[in-house]
């Protein structure tokens, strides 16, 4: 039972990444110090564990369970914690959402089922009887992971209108439709409605111009590296403080670019990467088919830190860019 009874998800949600050993097995130890270091950030809302951040989609139904339970072991008094829904079927969606609820998890974050890739839209019943069922497993308020409408796992907004009139449990909407007009659109909408739903921007690349659309919150993998920062943007954004907020931003802007370049899949890859140049993880080992970066991709990840953090200024709670030649 989680002790964030009446959690609604806002604010700052980084979401956090797992750590692994050298023969692929999980590193307790190393994620736990992970989640502690995030959790420590003066003014985040909450944390979520198994989402893309994570690597969920490489890591079985035992091992999404485990990460939770030490996960809520080490920071659960102290922050809630979203649960990623990571599941091509609505059953085992719902068991997953039977055991977040059982472990002591606040809210859920509901992926799209991959199936609905193939012409899904044209059968947005079928992806009210997905929340349905989840609905039906669980009393957790749920997060509705919205893609970008080309991907084809995208709601149509009629249909994302739809669910939220169905399902009441739907408090938040994870927003990547990653179309600024429709971005808009949805925050407008939502926000508007007479229950209103949170939009939770994810668009870490244009986070700035999210905010000051009126986005409830954020949640992003980028905070697993720096989720101060994006509170203090979220913040000064809040406050109306333009200048201050373009300041921040602009120290966001060269780490944002090197962990969203092409190919997009590698983004958590470099983001552990970061961690290591921090000093914040020994080792970055993440699961195929993700590969280790080259030697010449984490040198520029070193120089982007360097330009966003690693300055008289830098953000509170991080520590110098460690540069060597054996990490580097």
């Amino acid at each position: 039972m989680t002790p964030f009874k009446d959690y609604r998800p806002s604010g700052v949600i980084p979401a956090t990444l797992a750590a692994f050993n050298d023969d692929m097995s999980l590193n307790e130890p190393a994620t736990r110090s992970h989640l502690s270091q995030v959790a420590a950030v003066e003014g985040i809302s909450s944390i979520t564990v198994n989402g893309h951040a994570s690597e969920v989609h490489a890591c079985s139904f035992e091992e999404q369970q485990r990460i939770l339970a030490f996960s809520l072991d080490e920071i659960g008094n102290r922050v809630p914690l979203v649960n990623g829904i990571y599941a091509d079927g609505s059953l085992e969606a719902a068991r997953l959402a039977r055991m977040a609820e059982s472990e002591g998890a606040a809210a859920l974050l509901v992926f799209p089922p991959g199936s609905m890739s193939m012409g899904g839209q044209l059968r947005p019943e079928m992806a009210l009887r997905h929340y349905e069922i989840i609905a039906e497993a669980t009393n957790l308020p749920l997060i509705l992971f919205q893609y970008p409408q080309a991907s084809g796992l995208g709601y149509p907004i009629k249909t994302l209108l739809k669910l939220i009139e169905t399902i009441p449990s739907i408090r938040a909407i994870k927003d990547w439709c990653n179309d600024p007009m429709l971005h808009e659109r949805q925050i407008r909408t939502l926000q508007g409605l007479s229950r209103p739903v949170t939009v939770l921007t994810t668009h870490s690349g244009w986070l700035m111009a999210s905010l000051t659309m009126g986005a409830g919150g954020l949640l992003s993998g980028a905070g697993s590296v720096v989720a101060d920062l994006q509170v203090d943007l979220f913040r000064a954004v809040g406050e109306g403080d333009l200048k201050r907020a373009q300041a921040i931003n602009g120290r966001m802007v060269p780490l944002v670019q090197a962990f969203y370049a092409p190919p997009f899949l590698d983004m958590h890859n470099r983001m552990k990467e970061c961690l290591v140049l921090l000093g914040r993880l020994d080792k970055a080992v993440v699961r195929p088919p993700l590969m280790k970066l080259s030697k010449a991709e984490i040198s520029g990840l070193r120089r982007a830190l360097e330009r966003s953090v690693n300055r008289p200024n830098r953000p509170r709670g991080f520590p110098r860019v460690i540069i060597c030649d054996s990490r580097c």
